[in-house]
């Protein structure tokens, strides 16, 4: 069986390189057919290219993504400007807005509070200035509230994470919400699947969606049409189609699962064997997430709706997957929790600016995880400031990396940080793959944002704000242990030549296109 799978995953990739071949083939020859028409081409594709440049320059986008572009569209002019008009887009496609569009303003009115639930608390409006302004600032322009009644528990790996997700699933009773970028043939992913399959037949309500381009390479094509011969609802985000688009930008790259309405998921964890470490890819693998319990949990199954609905069209009223439905006892929890989401449908960077209010606002000290460190001027100059301000700011990137470019580019980013008294830490037993801040023992941040292009501007990400919350100093005490395992990195360390720093600039040039 299990070769018959990687048989199927294997011809898929196949196929899909195949394809990629074939577009490539022919743009070849209608290049060579067209080659005694250079000199009108030539001009054509100039004056086309220098256009795209000024409508780039007017565009209310990321300067460094701009400035990117305009380099490469500069530096070839034939192609650079049809390049831009296929790939230079950071929104999803028209029909993929469409979509979503049309069920987002139907879906968030059910985030309104009800009941003075998600209402800031007293302690936080009369001495927290901070902390109310950050709560109100992602409910202004997400609609997701901040709530207490939520339970938070920290997980710092995978397989603690993973132990307690097996034993909720087994305790669903009226439905199981799944949304994860990678799901993978494994350990982790059967187990999961053998329980999902069981809860079906009882007639439980279980739904998934994953992202096609995440499991290009893991799963088979079908597989969503596969899993529903089981009673299982399923979906592929955004199929792969690569004979009629080369580059594939948004993803959604969140992980949310969601049981009965009252517990959720979410963190850095996919479906997959290296996240619980039962094989080895890049050393240890580092992960980290949370569990919420109560009120909280409803913003992440408004979060999964959203997305189901878009597609399937199956719910008109959601009412009936409040967390209160299968829950009539009341909530526990102390502090505050928000569930949020970024997209790309609009220019709003939620989670990048969550990020900097954090780091704009710190007084102590703030731990980041990342296992990307891809920034821009204005994240780099928040970080550098919070230092210089007395801010102790330390972040952990991988020992062992997963993509070597990336990691080069990551390490390109070390010196200014360094420089204005950042310090930063190689994890050296392998890759972290975690993504959380923690700030002054009150503030944490554990969800699916890296702290890269590709998840600030152009992924559907997921993250869960905390203030003074239960597992907020579990997350503290991991860090400073992560910190503890690591290697400090100096300037020295950063020492390259000529040729050495030349690439590194150049990488950094186009890291918003990477």
């Amino acid at each position: 069986m299990k070769d018959k799978y990687k048989r199927l995953v294997m011809n898929r990739i196949i196929i899909t390189v195949l394809l990629l071949l074939i577009q490539i083939v022919w743009i070849v020859f209608m290049l060579e057919k067209l080659t005694e028409y250079v000199s009108w081409i030539t001009t054509v594709f100039s004056i086309l290219s220098i256009l795209i440049v000024l409508y780039i320059i007017g565009k209310d986008d990321n300067s460094a993504y701009k400035i990117a572009w305009i380099i490469l569209i500069m530096a070839l002019p034939l192609f650079g400007g049809l390049f831009y008009l296929f790939s230079g887009d950071k929104k999803p496609s028209r029909k993929l807005r469409g979509k979503l569009y049309a069920q987002h303003d139907q879906y968030r009115k059910y985030l309104k509070k009800e009941d003075g639930v998600g209402e800031l608390s007293p302690d936080v409006k009369e001495q927290s200035g901070r902390a109310a302004g950050t709560f109100r600032y992602v409910e202004k322009v997400s609609d997701f509230p901040a709530y207490t009644d939520t339970e938070v528990k920290y997980y710092p790996s995978g397989e603690e994470m993973f132990v307690d997700m097996l034993e909720d699933l087994k305790s669903a009773q009226h439905f199981i919400f799944l949304e994860y970028f990678i799901v993978s043939e494994g350990k982790m992913w059967e187990s999961i699947l053998k329980v999902l399959k069981e809860k079906a037949a009882a007639g439980v309500d279980v739904r998934m969606i994953y992202d096609d381009m995440g499991c290009v390479t893991r799963l088979p094509a079908g597989y969503d049409g596969w899993i529903e011969k089981f009673g299982i609802k399923c979906m592929a985000f955004n199929p792969v189609v690569p004979f009629f688009s080369l580059v594939m930008n948004n993803r959604d790259h969140r992980k949310i699962l969601v049981i009965d309405g009252h517990t959720g998921y979410t963190g850095g964890i996919n479906l997959a064997d290296e996240y619980i470490n039962e094989i080895v890819r890049f050393g240890y693998w580092k992960d980290t997430g949370v569990r919420l319990k109560g009120e909280g949990v409803w913003s992440f199954t408004e979060m999964f709706l959203e997305m189901w609905n878009a597609f399937r069209k199956e719910d008109e009223d959601i009412d009936r997957f409040r967390p209160h439905v299968w829950h009539p006892e009341a909530f526990g929890g102390k502090g505050l929790v928000q569930p949020y989401t970024d997209s790309p449908l609009d220019n709003e960077t939620i989670a990048e600016n969550v990020y900097l209010d954090i780091l704009h606002q710190a007084k102590k000290y703030v731990y980041i995880f990342t296992p990307y460190l891809i920034v821009d001027d204005v994240m780099r100059n928040a970080l550098c400031l919070a230092a210089k301000r007395g801010v102790d700011v330390r972040i952990v990137t991988p020992g062992i990396p997963d993509k070597p470019t990336i990691f080069r580019l990551t390490r390109s980013n070390y010196p200014p940080l360094l420089r204005a008294g950042i310090r930063i830490y190689e994890y050296t037993p392998g890759f972290i793959h975690a993504k959380s801040y923690i700030s002054d023992d009150e503030f944490g941040v554990v969800g699916s944002v890296n702290m890269d292009f590709r998840s600030l501007y152009l992924h559907f990400e997921c993250a869960t704000l905390l203030y003074r919350t239960e597992g907020l100093m579990e997350l503290k005490e991991d860090s400073v242990k992560t910190i503890g395992q690591s290697r400090e990195i100096t300037l020295d360390d950063c020492k390259k030549g000529i040729i050495g720093g030349l690439v590194d600039s150049v990488l950094r040039v186009f890291a918003p296109l990477c």
